[in-house]
């Protein structure tokens, strides 16, 4: 069984994914922001990460990405980021120039099927 970790400060959208990655079989785990993120994902080595962008910070979860990235243990652990940041003011922020140590984007909401069908698709 594969284990998740969903990095995001929306309760709802935690529990809506957590209850969709469940019903499929999957393990859920959960952060509220990029800190404890980090922290959870290394205590509990999760398979994938679905990482918000917006969270305690504008660019909360790039930083946790980035993060990731410099950490050998961390380094290949793929991450969905899900986000609505293209519906937003912030969206100017958002590097375009850089490399992004994500391995997939999906923008908020998600259909579940579609979620699903990412999740498989990066646990390959």
């Amino acid at each position: 069984m594969s284990k998740i970790l969903i990095v995001d400060d929306d309760p709802d959208f935690v529990e809506a994914t957590r209850l969709v990655l469940e019903s499929a079989g999957y393990q859920v785990i959960s952060a509220a922001d990029g800190d404890e993120g980090l922290r959870k994902a290394r205590e509990e080595k999760p398979d994938l990460v679905i990482l918000d962008v917006i969270m305690k910070t504008v660019l909360d979860g790039l930083n946790m990405s980035q993060e990731m990235a410099n950490d050998p243990e961390q380094h290949d652990t793929p991450i969905l980021m899900v986000t609505s940041i293209a519906n937003r003011d912030y969206a100017a922020l958002f590097p375009t120039d850089e490399y992004i140590h994500i391995n997939g984007f999906i923008s908020k909401p998600v259909a579940p099927n579609e979620l699903l069908e990412r999740v498989a698709a990066l646990l390959r």
